[in-house]
């Protein structure tokens, strides 16, 4: 056995990353591909926004941040979600990117041997984070509809059960579930003292019904947001958590020893980016969104998403793997849904592109469903 083997922790061996990377390696040599697959933001980042980027760091901006956030940013927030739960005690922290919250609150609240509750489909981070910190991933299905049945949730709690993850709207299908879903969770979750975790970075991208958090029928609720999505600042890597302030406090504890802080010159451009106007951004994906769902409409089965860039559409034919590949000798890039899954029914379409490309993507997609195979 190579001493490598001997050497690498027990802690990685609990979730496998080669699915993207095998989908990627595939259509590594794509010229010009339909490129469906990438879940960020295709408008770049708000001139306002870069300038204050560029300010922070000609004044002298680039040092270490204050763990918890810079008070530029940090008491704006604050102020927000003040206005907006009015709870006596919620307190908010700024961290590196809405992953790095995930990350934060599993490292702090979950034990070995403890129970975590969330949903097919998934956010792929999920059980990687739980595994890595010894916990059980415990997964409820929502299929066909991607709705949440309390029933079964409550069937699934144990006395090991820690946490909940709620994602709205969701990453991979889009769904937002709907006020009397959240409602039910979130009580629940209170009424059994288990602590839920509300993963809402996509709350500014919803089309139909305004964002509900889950924080609105349970004060004791972990919100995780932040600028990435929103305000096309991936790289940037500044999000934010909000709960009670004990959570938050053991949070920043390991914050400090793990990530130390976010970038502090994004913080002074996060400050600038929470005036901004993105209604004309969110407008924009919602006529991608029902572009795509009225193209696609005749050859595929489609649960109209209510939020986020994304379809989870049912597989016309095939299996997962079949159908990429075959969307690959298309020229197509799209995820497979096993990904996001333990299910391989489905597949991931990312509408977070340029109209042109979503009109070229639903013309590959209807010809690919209807057998109809481009030649080489």
């Amino acid at each position: 056995m190579p001493v490598f083997d001997n050497w690498i922790a027990e802690r990685t061996k609990g979730f496998d990353s080669s699915g993207i990377r095998r989908m990627f390696d595939l259509a590594a040599k794509l010229k010009d591909p339909i490129n469906l697959s990438i879940g960020q933001p295709d408008f770049d980042v708000p001139p306002a926004v870069k300038a204050e980027l560029i300010r922070a760091v000609e004044n002298g901006k680039n040092g270490y941040a204050a763990t918890q956030g810079m008070p530029v940013l940090r008491d704006k927030l604050q102020a927000e979600i003040d206005q907006q739960f009015g709870h006596d005690d919620r307190e908010t922290f700024v961290c590196s990117g809405t992953s790095g919250g995930l990350f934060l609150s599993v490292l702090a609240l979950v034990n070995p041997g403890d129970e975590v509750i969330y949903f097919d489909p998934f956010f792929v981070m999920y059980p990687a984070m739980i595994e890595m910190a010894g916990g059980k991933s415990v997964k409820i299905s929502s299929y066909p509809e991607f709705k949440i049945d309390i029933e079964k949730v409550e069937a699934a709690i144990t006395e090991k059960t820690k946490m909940i993850i709620l994602n709205s709207p969701s990453n991979p299908t889009g769904i937002c579930p709907t006020a009397n879903e959240i409602k039910a969770v979130a009580e629940l979750a209170y009424q059994r003292g288990i602590c839920l975790v509300s993963d809402e970075i996509y709350s500014k991208f919803t089309y139909d019904q305004p964002h509900v958090s889950a924080a609105t029928y349970n004060p004791d609720t972990i919100v995780i947001d932040g600028f990435s999505k929103t305000y096309a600042m991936t790289g940037w890597r500044v999000g934010y958590v909000h709960g009670p302030s004990k959570l938050m406090q053991t949070m920043l504890k390991i914050q400090q020893y793990t990530f130390v802080c976010a970038p502090q010159p994004a913080q002074w451009a996060g400050a600038v980016a929470l005036d901004t106007d993105m209604s004309g951004y969110v407008a924009s994906y919602k006529a991608k969104r029902d572009r795509m769902l009225e193209g696609l409409k005749d050859d595929y089965e489609i649960v109209k998403p209510g939020g986020a860039f994304y379809l989870f559409p049912k597989l016309p034919w095939g299996t997962g793997q079949e159908f990429i590949e075959e969307a690959i000798a298309n020229n197509l890039m799209v995820i497979p849904g096993n990904i996001f899954s333990d299910s391989d029914t489905h597949f991931r379409i990312s509408y977070a592109v340029d109209d042109a490309v979503v009109e070229r993507g639903i013309e590959t997609l209807c010809r690919i469903a209807r057998g109809k195979v481009a030649s080489a």
